[in-house]
């Protein structure tokens, strides 16, 4: 409880505070409360089709006990106001990995788009955390390169739909997401190196099962 509370009122700096901060204020206040409060207005998470977060959370009451997580990699984009966290979860016996794209505005961290899966092994708390931020050079060949891998249309502006795609205010964090008709998915996060865009988290998660 004592962790719990200075976790709280540890300032949140970086995304990785941030979801620190969301994990102990799941199990202080509970677990869905704790996502309503982290979200962003217009957040996106998967059920396992993209659905609007705050819609979804409306009135759900928490469970007995929340969910456990903690990040283990966190990728930044160059000016540290967009990231990927991602690592593992548990409760009980199950376990599994999250993924969560945040973004800092006017009200500080709020997660944008979240999602996980089953099924991968809850390591030891703490975890040893890695955080990789994107290079901050070479601007005009970033945008030409943005350019020219999201010509394509994409459903950019109004998630969710099928797919979702985000990117930092100064273009060096790239976050996209896909989700097929049958609820499997794909999620792709890219760094800026200073030359090319490099893939740094292609996560898939299966078919779910039919309840």
């Amino acid at each position: 409880m004592i962790i719990a509370m200075l976790l709280a009122a540890a300032p949140v700096a970086t995304a990785v505070d941030a979801e620190r901060a969301f994990a102990a204020d799941a199990r202080r206040l509970g677990q869905w409360t704790a996502f309503r409060k982290w979200a962003d207005p217009g957040a996106v998470m998967f059920t396992p089709q993209a659905a609007w977060a705050q819609r979804f959370l409306r009135g759900r009451k928490n469970p007995p006990r929340s969910v456990e997580w903690w990040p283990e990699q966190s990728f930044v984009s160059c000016d540290g106001r967009t990231a990927v966290n991602t690592g593992p979860w548990r409760l009980a016996s199950a376990t599994g990995y999250f993924t969560t794209l945040w973004i800092r505005g006017a009200r500080g961290w709020r997660w944008s788009v979240d999602g996980g899966d089953e099924g991968a092994r809850a390591t030891t708390i703490p975890p040893r955390l890695t955080v990789r931020r994107a290079a901050c050079t070479n601007r005009a060949l970033r945008l030409k390169q943005i350019e020219a891998a999201y010509r394509a249309p994409i459903n950019r502006a109004n998630p969710p739909g099928d797919t979702g795609y985000n990117q930092s205010a100064d273009g060096t964090l790239l976050y996209q997401w896909k989700v097929a008709p049958d609820g499997a998915r794909q999620q792709q996060a890219k760094l800026w190196t200073g030359r090319r865009f490099e893939l740094v988290l292609d996560q898939r998660v299966a078919v779910p099962p039919k309840q």
